[in-house]
């Protein structure tokens, strides 16, 4: 059953953070990451803990959750990619047309494959400093990092799909990327002096991380405008933002005349506006659109399937069960790029939680309405590292 309403741990003592977790049986959840969740409402200064459906363990704290204090912030829960998310961008595709694009070949956009313009130019315009990291600048991480085109499958509210300004026969890119080494540099930082301890909210530590990490989540959503560009633009067509959803991060956030900060680790914002919320390479995705009483939910929606096994154990799973044209090729009919062998079997579609089962229980704890389903027409990766 959904648990619409605050559940408490028998080992969390009743005056502690309140915690709500919104799946159900159908969104089978590993122990490892029920420990991680329940272990973070003990945190000082926690006011709530919320879990999503795809509730997964994580290095040290669960991917898919958001964490609400009083007073302190923790930049551990959010981890070191700070400004992870995904962007929504319309193309001026139709399906027809793609049918007819030969760049698709030449789609290259990994570290080993860096963009070759002037990335201080486009951060001067964003208003962000150059750094370290500009070479990664608008490309793919690892990981389940990706760009994919996608197009409409079935739409349920056809007055929201035109509002966000998609018709039917719009093709779309889902950009999903990172800050690239940038928000693991601010965290490190930060825990060379303090470890995984938390800082008053207000003090000059939490200001000057606090500044760090907003560069770094920026910087991470100018890195997705950039890349969904480049990606279109070997297609031979054009590319504009709809909406873009950061899933790790730490933000203000006012509540009954206070001042709370909501930290999201594998969460996006939920605001008001349509949320993009994808499965996996061999599954659709869905553009959702948040209701309901958003403190609830620590304004924050699920971010995605979750992972349903680790690394290593799809690594093993997946080499018994598929050869390498049945991961390139999904049920669906999409095309997958991915020459690394490796994180092709870890990124397989088993891999990952039913999505249906995720928004089945986002739909009955009264979360979101879906307003379109997509279909992944070819997923992005990664190509072979240099020799």
């Amino acid at each position: 059953m959904i648990a619409t309403n605050p559940k408490i741990h028998p080992s969390i003592n009743p005056s502690a953070a309140t915690v709500r977790l919104f799946a159900s049986a159908r969104s089978w959840i590993e122990g490892e990451a029920l420990r991680q969740f329940y272990a973070m409402a003990k945190l000082e200064g926690m006011r709530s803990v919320v879990g999503f459906p795809d509730l997964h363990p994580g290095n040290g704290g669960p991917v898919g959750a958001a964490f609400v204090t009083e007073d302190i912030i923790y930049p551990f829960l959010t981890g070191g990619d700070i400004g992870c998310g995904m962007g929504l961008f319309k193309t001026d595709l139709s399906p027809r047309s793609a049918e007819r694009v030969s760049g698709w070949a030449d789609l290259r956009f990994d570290l080993e494959h860096p963009w070759e313009g002037d990335v201080r130019a486009i951060l001067a315009v964003s208003e962000l400093e150059s750094t370290e990291f500009n070479e990664a600048f608008g490309t793919l991480g690892g990981g389940n990092h990706f760009a994919e085109l996608q197009r409409v499958e079935e739409v349920l509210n056809g007055r929201e799909l035109k509002r966000l300004g998609l018709n039917r026969q719009q093709l779309v890119v889902l950009a999903h990327s990172g800050s690239r080494g940038l928000g693991e540099s601010i965290l490190h930082g930060y825990a060379e002096d303090y470890q995984a301890n938390g800082s008053d909210a207000e003090s000059f530590v939490a200001a000057a991380y606090l500044r760090e990490h907003d560069q770094a989540v920026r910087w991470a959503k100018a890195s997705r405008a950039l890349l969904a560009r480049r990606f279109v633009e070997a297609m031979g067509a054009e590319a504009e933002c709809l909406w873009d959803g950061c899933h790790n991060s730490i933000s203000r956030q006012e509540c009954e005349g206070e001042a709370v900060w909501v930290h999201r680790k594998g969460a996006v914002a939920a605001d008001g506006g349509p949320v993009m919320i994808p499965g996996s390479c061999g599954s659709l995705s869905y553009l959702v659109k948040p209701i309901g009483d958003a403190e609830r939910n620590a304004w924050s929606l699920a971010h995605g399937a979750g992972r349903k096994w680790s690394r290593s154990e799809t690594r093993w799973r997946m080499r018994e069960r598929f050869d390498i044209p049945q991961l390139t090729q999904t049920p669906l009919g999409g095309r997958v790029i991915c020459e690394q062998r490796e994180l092709l079997y870890e990124e397989a579609p088993t891999a990952y939680k039913n999505i249906e089962a995720v928004i089945q229980d986002l739909l009955g704890a009264g979360l979101i309405t879906v307003v379109a389903t997509f279909r992944p027409l070819l997923t992005y990766k990664t190509r072979k590292v240099r020799g």
